[in-house]
C-alpha cells in the first residue's frame, strides 16, 4: 500500500479531519491533502510524529518497503513484534522480545542460542541442528557483530 493511502486510512480510522490531523502535526491542512493525494510525502520529523500519533512504525507509514528482521535473534519483524523505546517510539532494529524498555534482554550470544534451541528445536529439527544453525547465523546480525567489535 502507498503512503498516501496509509495516511488517509489511519486518519479516517481515528476519525480525524484533515484540519484536526494538521493541528496535531503542526502542519497545514493543505500539507495533509498533498500527502493523501500522493503529491508529496511527509518529511522524516513528521513521519516520526505520525508514527507516534498512530502507533505504527515509519516502515509501515512508508508502505513497508523494507523487510525487517530483528538484528539480535533474526526473527522477521512486523507491526506487532517491533520493539519500542522507553518514550514509546518504535525501534525497527529489534523485536520486543530481544529489546524491551530500552534494554537488551540477552547479555550473550550463548544465552540467546540456548534459549532459541530450547524453544525452537523439535522432532523435525533436532537440538544439534538448531544449535548449528543459530551458531552460524546469529553472529552475522548487527547486534552480535557490534558486540564482537567492542571486545
Amino acid at each position: 500500500m502507498e503512503t498516501k493511502n496509509i495516511i488517509f486510512e489511519l486518519r479516517s480510522k481515528n476519525r480525524l479531519s484533515q484540519d484536526e490531523l494538521a493541528e496535531k502535526l503542526y502542519v497545514t491542512r493543505q500539507a495533509i491533502s498533498r500527502w493523501e493525494t500522493g503529491e508529496t510525502v511527509p518529511n522524516i520529523e513528521t513521519l516520526k510524529l505520525l508514527s507516534k500519533l498512530f502507533d505504527v512504525s515509519i516502515n509501515t507509514l512508508l508502505g513497508s518497503p523494507r523487510k525487517l528482521i530483528c538484528q539480535c535473534c533474526g526473527m522477521p519483524l512486523d507491526e506487532s513484534s517491533i520493539s519500542k523505546e522507553i518514550d514509546g517510539t518504535f525501534n525497527e532494529e529489534y523485536c520486543k522480545w530481544c529489546y524491551t524498555d530500552g534494554k537488551f534482554v540477552y547479555t550473550s550470544l550463548e544465552e540467546l542460542t540456548n534459549f532459541l534451541v530450547e524453544h525452537m528445536s523439535s522432532e523435525n529439527w533436532p537440538p544439534e541442528e538448531a544449535r548449528a544453525c543459530f551458531e552460524s547465523q546469529l553472529p552475522k546480525l548487527n547486534y552480535w557483530k557490534q558486540q564482537s567489535d567492542d571486545l
